[in-house]
């Protein structure tokens, strides 16, 4: 049975029948795909009731100790096909990550960020049909006793999308650009990273301004 970071490919998540050939290949392809170094790759627990077959993984940014962002990468298949997929895989992201406050007030800062999940798949040449998602941006003041904290500003990217090529190596890869993107990381080189139990995953928009360290 396919496994990545220790977690196995299995039916709905629950373990109880194994997972079609189609589906245990897409899980290994996860297997071969190139990420950043700042990428923690985790396994998580795969939803049961989006589709008959799922697998999950989780993912942080960290520099220098430091969580930048963080998000989940959900695949599901459906041998039977769903009609709003209009394919039998599917591809569901969340991405998520703290912004200097002085950006929320950018009237077009979600339209950048659905950009930067189309530009991190086509820079990786995954084909997708079907996008959907939503960029929701939410910014916080403290106030008393929390006060030296300070503003944030957060900015949250769900989407999901049907990957048209089964290169799905690709789309893990243009995920983790996407995470690192959102955490304000300048473009780099990507490199096979290391996962638990050996297992490896191993136009132009505007950079988001990286999270400066908040006070304790």
């Amino acid at each position: 049975m396919a496994t990545v970071g220790g977690q196995s490919a299995q039916g709905g998540g629950t373990g109880k029948e194994a997972a079609p050939i189609e589906f245990r290949e897409a899980v290994e392809a996860l297997g071969s795909a190139r990420l950043r170094p700042e990428l923690v790759i985790a396994p998580a627990p795969a939803p049961r009731r989006l589709a008959p077959y799922t697998f999950a993984l989780s993912a942080t940014v960290e520099v220098d100790g430091e969580e930048l962002a963080d998000g989940t990468l959900v695949l599901l298949h459906d041998p039977a096909g769903q009609e709003p997929w209009r394919g039998d895989f599917r591809v569901v992201t969340m991405a998520r990550a703290e912004l200097e406050p002085e950006m929320a007030g950018d009237p077009v800062l979600s339209e950048v960020g659905w950009a930067w999940l189309l530009d991190a798949l086509q820079a990786h040449g995954a084909g997708y049909a079907e996008p959907s998602g939503t960029v929701t941006r939410c910014h916080s003041q403290s106030f008393g006793a929390l006060a030296e904290r300070g503003a944030s500003t957060e900015i949250e990217l769900r989407a999901s999308w049907t990957p048209s090529d089964g290169r799905f190596e690709r789309h893990l890869a243009a995920w983790g650009d996407l995470l690192c993107t959102c955490a304000g990381l300048p473009p780099a080189a990507a490199g096979p990273l290391p996962l638990p139990d050996a297992a490896s995953l191993g136009g132009v928009v505007p950079m988001p301004a990286r999270r400066r360290p908040r006070p304790h």
